[in-house]
């Protein structure tokens, strides 16, 4: 009967291991891809557009769940709860993806993007504040890439990035049982 119980609760230490190991991994990467993101902007003066800005969200949400998940996988948390944790990670990361690649689209002219960042600009006011308004707004388009390595934008490495991490996600939901 003892040697039933350490195969069975061995089984769970690896399940348990493999919840914490992603979820470090996935706050990690994530953490890093906020500084990095930080970084552009304000060392490189890479400005962020709207849709730049919506792409944080997920890391900011997936940072401190990722942690969240580690440490009740520490603590031995239920398997449901670190299935559950995992898969809302999985899931936002995924929704990350799908708009970092909408954004790639907007930005190789595939498709138009929202107007607030790609459309015409219109409403100025009146025609005595125009030169004022022109040089106090900076607008930063969605659809004018500013940066690019190997041919990918920002936009593209957080496509590959979120996928990445929405995979380990997934790779720590299969580990588990």
């Amino acid at each position: 009967m003892t040697s039933g119980m350490s195969v069975t609760s061995g089984h769970a230490n690896t399940s348990t291991d493999a919840v914490f190991f992603a979820g470090v991994v996935i706050a990690a990467v994530a953490a890093l891809t906020i500084a990095g993101a930080w970084f552009f902007q304000l060392v490189f003066d890479i400005r962020p557009c709207p849709l730049c800005l919506e792409q944080r969200y997920a890391y900011y949400l997936a940072i401190p769940l990722a942690a969240l998940v580690a440490f009740a996988a520490s603590r031995g948390a239920s398997r449901g709860l670190l299935a559950t944790g995992l898969a809302v990670l999985a899931l936002a990361l995924l929704a990350n993806a799908v708009l970092g690649g909408y954004h790639a689209g907007v930005e190789w002219g595939f498709w138009q993007g929202p107007t607030d960042c790609s459309g015409p600009i219109v409403d100025f006011g009146n025609t005595g504040n125009l030169l004022d308004s022109l040089n106090k707004v900076k607008v930063i388009r969605c659809d004018e890439v500013q940066w690019r390595f190997l041919g990918l934008s920002l936009a593209g490495y957080n496509v590959l990035i979120s996928l990445g991490l929405a995979a380990v996600a997934g790779w720590g939901i299969a580990r588990r049982r």
